[in-house]
């Protein structure tokens, strides 16, 4: 007997896994389709990590709504699911007069949007407390709310705590057809798999032009920016400790440097209009850009130890606000889209945003009379002390086996991924999850190991097991 959920969610990133958290607590039956083989394989695998203060956004839109109600919220968010994040503050540059001007204007634009603790530093204050900026830099802006997260972490827990709460997710699910008949919405997978629900929120990212189209209601076309990265290794990651930006420009905040939660280095993004929302590319071109413009603003990052490149896709649209509106043309469709920066920062108060919009829409919401906010800690192993470890590791000996060299991965933690909403079920989901895989050596030795404790705890042959779903598998047969 076919299931007809009160609310489905096209897709699983950070957007998508918030809002299903937050719909967790009330009565509702809740399900996420997602296209992939794992959460967070869109926009938030591959971001900054950065908790805007909220100064940059265009006041009276909502992005700078979100931004600044997003701010407190995402850092609540992370206390109950014990991701790990930092309030580290973000500073922005000024290298000359015009750009000092842009500078005072966007603390105006801050004070207007309610961006709390903002100050204008001249050059020897933001040396003394940034002494890696260049000597070039004549002013600057520091916004103390500002911090990083780890962002495909934080989508990750709070689907796994939305899924410890009842709701559920439907993986490898590309949807083919939208259909609205007798108040409902029939949606079906390109292989055929069909759900039913009352109301279908469009969370899809750079595809959800494509969904809207398929659901009835196209008026938006999603501009696909990407964006290249550098990750540089653990020794560089106390070069700065803020968040480093330059002026903003017609296309984004620019190159920034960063240091990250996991105490690595992080230099980027570039944001060329892309030919296809799957096209997240690394290019020469992109990587000159990025050493070049991070240089500008710290002229010592060490790019002689970047350990990996990356790239995402933003979905911007052409008036470069968020959508997060019910359709006008199809009862029951609520899009959620053109989630660009800040979306990260914002995902907290976009999900309250679209409960609203729910209820305006007659949905009966009535919370549970127990609904758990805290999600387990999966750093807990690596946050005890050796004496602790030691304890541990009597009563649970697969936690004294490491597996990744690198970053200090034991196989208790890679298990625990295995078997832990929502579960890991291919090798890069468990570097996610683990970072087993993410050290200097790119899980050029923890890969094989990695690959057969997927095979055996899932029970299937080490040739079914993939790096990311969707026909990527690693071997072939034996030899």
């Amino acid at each position: 007997m076919k299931v007809l959920y009160d609310v489905i969610i096209a897709g699983a990133g950070v957007i998508g896994s918030a809002l299903a958290r937050e719909l967790s607590r009330y009565q509702l039956s809740v399900c996420v389709l997602e296209k992939e083989n794992d959460v967070a394989m869109g926009a938030t695998k591959a971001n900054s990590g950065i908790i805007h203060g909220g100064f940059d956004p265009e006041p009276g839109t909502l992005k700078a709504k979100m931004n600044v109600e997003g701010v407190p919220l995402i850092y609540k968010a992370a206390k109950e699911l014990n991701v790990p994040f930092r309030q580290c503050g973000s500073i922005v540059c000024a290298f000359n007069e015009q750009e000092a001007n842009t500078i005072k204007d966007l603390y105006d634009r801050g004070v207007i949007n309610g961006v709390e603790g903002m100050k204008l530093l001249n050059k020897e204050e933001v040396l003394a407390i940034e002494p890696a900026l260049s000597a070039n830099i004549c002013l600057a802006l520091l916004i103390p709310s500002a911090g990083i997260i780890c962002p495909y972490k934080l989508a990750i827990a709070a689907m796994g705590n939305a899924m410890d709460n009842g709701a559920t997710l439907i993986r490898n699910f590309n949807i083919d057809k939208v259909i609205r008949n007798d108040g409902a919405f029939e949606i079906t997978s390109v292989d055929g798999k069909t759900v039913e629900g009352k109301f279908f929120i469009n969370c899809a990212g750079a595809h959800s032009d494509v969904i809207a189209d398929k659901a009835g209601d196209k008026f938006f076309t999603i501009i696909p920016r990407n964006g290249e990265y550098l990750l540089l290794d653990k020794t560089e990651g106390a070069t700065v400790h803020h968040t480093i930006f330059q002026v903003p420009g017609p296309e984004g905040k620019g190159v920034l440097v960063s240091p990250t939660v996991d105490g690595n280095l992080l230099t980027g993004p570039t944001a060329e209009v892309s030919c296809s929302p799957d096209a997240n590319i690394i290019t020469q071109a992109g990587i000159s850009k990025v050493v070049n413009q991070a240089r500008k603003s710290v002229p010592g990052v060490n790019f002689r130890q970047t350990i990996t490149s990356f790239a995402g896709i933003r979905a911007s649209e052409k008036n470069s606000d968020f959508i997060i509106k019910a359709s006008d043309s199809v009862a029951g469709l609520i899009h959620v889209a053109a989630i660009d920066s800040p979306g990260l920062t914002s995902c907290f108060a976009i999900a309250q945003y679209v409960i609203n919009i729910l209820k305006d829409n007659n949905l009966t919401l009535t919370e549970k009379e127990y609904w758990n906010p805290v999600r387990e800690n999966t750093e807990a192993f690596r946050e005890m002390s050796y004496e602790q470890k030691d304890e541990y590791i009597k009563e649970h000996p697969e936690y004294g086996k490491i597996v990744c060299r690198c970053e200090g991965v034991s196989e208790g933690e890679i298990l625990d991924a295995i078997k832990r909403n929502p579960r890991a079920l291919d090798v890069d989901s468990v570097k996610r999850r683990t970072r087993a895989g993410m050290g200097r050596c790119q899980a050029g030795f923890c890969m094989p190991y990695v690959m057969e404790l997927i095979a055996r705890e899932n029970n299937v042959a080490l040739e079914e097991v993939t790096k990311k779903g969707n026909g990527s598998y690693i071997v072939t047969g034996r030899i």
